[in-house]
């Protein structure tokens, strides 16, 4: 036991002024580690010192990675891009007061209620993940997402809002312009809006760089406003700018508070002292448990329901920074290291048993919030709250896995507020940026994504190609091979077969399926497929 406290306190990072705590003693490392690999720190301080005065650390794409100047503009390489973040801050703010006071209002004149966020990964799930855990019963304004193409999705969300479309505002999210599924997002929300009498773009806003696809076509439709991106903030270390604050703004959240907590996070975090640099210890946890090589499963277990989505969230973060194929110099390494999560106590009831006894091929990062409710908790049972039994349930769970041999992490903060949030998002994103430089990658591009959506384009192609055919043939019907022939010796059958059925089970489509007599139902492949009369 004394051993265990001693370790505890040896190796315990607390800082009041954020509320944080970081807990490293549950890894398995020895003492010589933290000072052998300062060889290894003192390099990649004077790299994050380079990163922030705006050295290309984005080299595939010539970019600088600038999330950091969003908190501190001061310190960004140019007068020019300090006075735009403190500009675009101004009129996040001054367009919420707009919004709240109901200077700005629908089209018929009625004041906004609801803020409909329209975008995907970084545009959605920061934003997204902290209006969860900030949402109280009387805010400004209720958020809404739509963050995928999924039809039955998008009615799901619009349905929601039909009573009230008058009052609602859209925001639209894409940084290039030309993500897709932002695109398809933006579209049906724009019938929606002309289904029931309304124009989508006196209810509408953007945020995109200047000069893009949305951005034209804003100007030329006349939207209410337009908030600007930079090519030198990734999608997924967004949240701090217009993509996460006029949302958050909009929904009554203190947005300076949130970026102060990230500033003080980051002037924790530029520290070349070891052990007083809270992502330099975290990131190092992170090498000692994969021993750089990734391949290991990091579980996170946030203890309590505010924090439910971070998950998610952190999984964009850590997995589209970290999952590389090759690093800085070329080499083949197959990097990554795989994130997933439930918040506890939910987790006992669910895959608990497979971390205790299943394979040792993870390590747990629990978050602990100390502060129950903003009320008073009643005694429940065994004179406790259930707040003492949320707790004990992090403690015992967290034992158990030490018991077991496993590792885990305990991130503390005090409570849940804007600057301990802040705080949070810096420190794991300052964490992913040293990790990083450790295993000589780079964090900040994302090319098997680019691969996903040249491979999706290559599927829609294919599947109008299919209908045209099959339209311009009506009358004849084509067993599957025969179709491949038909369109291209190029045509895989597999993808050919998921079209079909894709197309057959949405009568819009206009495409058909026809069964031989002898075919039996459980013979899909050798049915025919024509275009409906």
């Amino acid at each position: 036991m004394e051993d265990n406290w001693l370790r505890f306190s040896r190796y315990l990072f607390n800082n009041e002024e954020l509320g944080l705590q970081l807990d490293i003693s549950k890894v398995k490392f020895e003492e010589e580690y933290l000072s052998a690999m300062e060889t290894k720190m003192q390099p990649i301080y004077k790299l994050i010192g380079e990163l922030e005065r705006g050295e290309i650390f984005n080299p595939d794409e010539r970019r600088m990675v600038g999330h950091y100047w969003l908190r501190s503009p001061e310190l960004a390489p140019s007068k020019k891009i300090a006075e735009e973040i403190y500009s675009t801050l101004q009129t996040i703010k001054q367009f919420a007061d707009q919004v709240h006071s109901g200077i700005l209002r629908g089209e018929k004149g009625l004041q906004f209620k609801n803020v409909l966020v329209i975008g995907i990964g970084g545009s959605s799930l920061g934003p997204r993940f902290l209006s969860e855990a900030f949402k109280k019963p009387l805010q400004k304004l209720e958020l809404f997402f739509i963050d995928n193409t999924d039809p039955d999705g998008m009615d799901r969300v619009l349905d929601n809002l039909k009573n009230e479309l008058d009052q609602t505002l859209s925001i639209v999210i894409s940084k290039s312009g030309g993500t897709i599924e932002t695109r398809n997002g933006m579209e049906e929300t724009r019938i929606f809006y002309r289904q029931n009498g309304l124009e989508f773009t006196k209810h509408a806003v953007c945020i995109t760089q200047a000069g893009s696809r949305l951005d034209l076509k804003r100007i030329e439709e006349n939207w209410l406003m337009a908030f600007p991106m930079w090519d030198w903030v990734g999608g997924r270390t967004s949240v701090l700018s217009a993509v996460g604050l006029l949302p958050l703004a909009l929904q009554g959240i203190d947005i300076d508070r949130l970026l102060t907590g990230a500033r003080k996070c980051d002037e924790l975090t530029r520290s070349s002292l070891t052990r007083d640099n809270p992502a330099a210890l975290l990131a190092l946890m992170w090498y000692a448990v994969t021993e750089g090589r990734g391949g290991k499963e990091m579980v996170i277990l946030p203890y309590k329901d505010r924090l439910r989505l971070l998950t998610q969230y952190l999984q964009q973060l850590i997995m589209e920074s970290l999952g590389k194929e090759t690093d800085l110099d070329g080499s083949v390494i197959h990097h990554g290291i795989s994130v997933f999560g439930n918040k506890g106590s939910t987790d006992q009831h669910s895959y608990l048993q497979q971390l205790l006894d299943g394979p040792d091929n993870f390590f747990v990062t629990f978050l602990e919030v100390l502060k129950d409710r903003d009320r008073a908790s009643v005694k429940i049972a065994e004179n406790s709250t259930s707040g003492d039994y949320l707790h004990a349930f992090l403690l015992g769970t967290r034992k158990a896995l030490t018991l077991k041999g496993r590792q885990s992490i305990t991130i503390t903060i005090r409570e849940i507020n804007e600057m301990t949030l802040g705080g949070l998002l810096a420190l794991f994103e300052r964490t992913v940026s040293i990790y990083a430089l450790l295993i000589h990658i780079n964090a900040y591009h994302q090319p098997a994504v680019e691969l996903g959506k040249k491979m999706a384009d290559e599927v829609i192609v294919l599947k109008n190609g299919v209908i045209d055919f099959l339209h311009a043939n009506k009358g004849n019907k084509y067993p599957i091979q025969l179709l491949a022939e038909k369109l291209g010796s190029e045509v895989d059958l597999e993808t050919l077969f998921k079209i079909l059925q894709h197309l057959v089970n949405n009568p819009d489509s206009g495409i058909r399926q026809v069964k031989n007599k002898e075919t039996s139902k459980d013979r899909p492949l050798e049915i025919f497929y024509q275009a409906s009369e």
